[in-house]
């Protein structure tokens, strides 16, 4: 199989990609760095460009983690194979979920790179956080996310996002990650736009507003 097509990163995910260099390491030699948004957000294109930015930074994607019978409750697991050891600076194995097959697959290794990317759905909640070294949230309403990731999805996965959405909406009233964002990242027509989140600046000067080009036509 070919490696997944990212578009050459534009000037605000560059900006960005230095920015993450410049911060000190949140988990062990890690820069632990959240990607969290609602499920159909475009977080999985985001991570790709920046990781691309980033000089080819690994991805833990969070669908590797959940299952179907713990979409969110796989705090516990992402800690013992993921978090413990690159906070000790090893290389983490986690076994990736198999949504087809209902079962975990093979260990991946995860080195303890200078950035490592987490993308998904819960990865800025409370247990995670310290352990970020920063905090983007892709900013697009939960319903206009949510009609994209059906969208995408197709019929056959109808019966997946009716429970997906109630559980999503659980998750986030009891366990926010918007209001502790660093950096809103915003998609536009060309390119994302990144602008300073509620949680406030990112690095010791000035907050972060930058775009890749026009605003999208509303």
């Amino acid at each position: 199989m070919h490696p997944p097509f990212h578009p050459a990163p534009g000037p605000a995910v560059r900006d960005l990609a230095l920015r993450i260099r410049r911060l000190p390491p949140s988990c062990g030699p890690v820069r632990l760095v959240g990607v969290d948004g609602h499920a159909g957000s475009g977080k999985t294109t985001f991570a790709g460009q920046l990781a691309v930015a980033l000089g080819g930074a690994p991805v833990l994607r969070l669908d590797d983690i959940a299952t179907h019978d713990e979409l969110f409750e796989w705090t516990g697991r992402l800690s013992a194979q993921v978090i413990g050891p690159l906070s000790e600076g090893r290389t983490a194995h986690y076994a990736p979920y198999d949504w087809r097959a209902r079962r975990f697959g093979a260990p991946r290794p995860l080195p303890p790179a200078p950035v490592v990317l987490v993308e998904g759905v819960g990865a800025g909640r409370r247990a995670l956080r310290p352990h970020l070294a920063l905090l983007l949230w892709m900013e697009l309403p939960r319903a206009e996310a949510w009609a994209r990731g059906r969208s995408r999805d197709g019929e056959e996965q109808r019966e997946f996002w009716n429970g997906w959405v109630p559980a999503e909406r659980r998750h986030f009233a009891d366990d926010p990650s918007r209001p502790f964002a660093d950096l809103l990242v915003l998609q536009r027509e060309e390119g994302y736009e990144v602008v300073p989140g509620p949680a406030g600046t990112v690095g010791p000067d000035h907050p972060l507003t930058h775009g890749d080009g026009p605003p999208a036509v509303c």
